[in-house]
């Protein structure tokens, strides 16, 4: 199979998530600017929401330049991230609904956690085709973000029973660590 049919039906769930999300704030009923006070947290928590959209869409698209060829594993690993990914527009709306409540940062967390983790896998499984010497397996021997970003969210996660703002601190913070593209593979392709 192609990368290109790869690329492009993952651009186009992620593009369905982003939609889906924005379609969750609707217009609030008055006309004054103090009216949109009332969909501040659902904007809030979508702003949140588009910025990890597009980290992973931007990570995923560097780490599928490097691909020469895809098999039936890569493509299930990809299906397994955009399955979580997909999840995002649900618990944002919930998310915002609810005020950041501690059980929506717990749910919040627990998806961004299971998409990192299936990020992880694809990469894991795009290296065991293409080889440790490819250049998706150079590029990517040594991810301290990933591994960082996966303990971040245990972290939150647990801190969210507490103190929901912690949490949502913590998730925010691993959002501005991967706000800078991962730029491994790009570099390598340059070279």
């Amino acid at each position: 199979m192609n990368k290109n049919r790869l690329e492009a039906f993952s651009d186009g769930v992620l593009a369905i998530i982003i939609t889906i999300m924005i379609l969750e704030i609707k217009a609030p009923e008055g006309k004054e600017f103090q009216d949109l006070i009332s969909v501040f947290p659902k904007f809030l928590s979508y702003v949140l929401s588009f910025l990890y959209i597009g980290i992973y869409w931007n990570n995923h698209h560097h780490l599928l330049q490097g691909l020469t060829k895809v098999n039936g594993k890569m493509l299930w690993a990809n299906l397994h991230l955009l399955f979580w990914l997909s999840l995002i527009p649900f618990s944002t709306a919930w998310m915002g609904e609810n005020y950041f409540s501690k059980s929506t940062m717990t749910l919040y967390g627990v998806i961004l956690m299971f998409s990192a983790i299936a990020f992880n896998l694809l990469q894991t499984c795009i290296v065991k085709t293409e080889g440790v010497d490819s250049l998706v397996g150079k590029a990517t021997k040594n991810d301290l973000k990933g591994k960082l970003s996966i303990v971040l969210y245990i972290l939150g996660i647990i801190i969210s029973f507490f103190n929901q703002w912690i949490s949502g601190v913590i998730y925010l913070i691993v959002a501005l660590i991967w706000l800078v593209p991962d730029t491994r593979i790009e570099k390598s392709l340059i070279k």
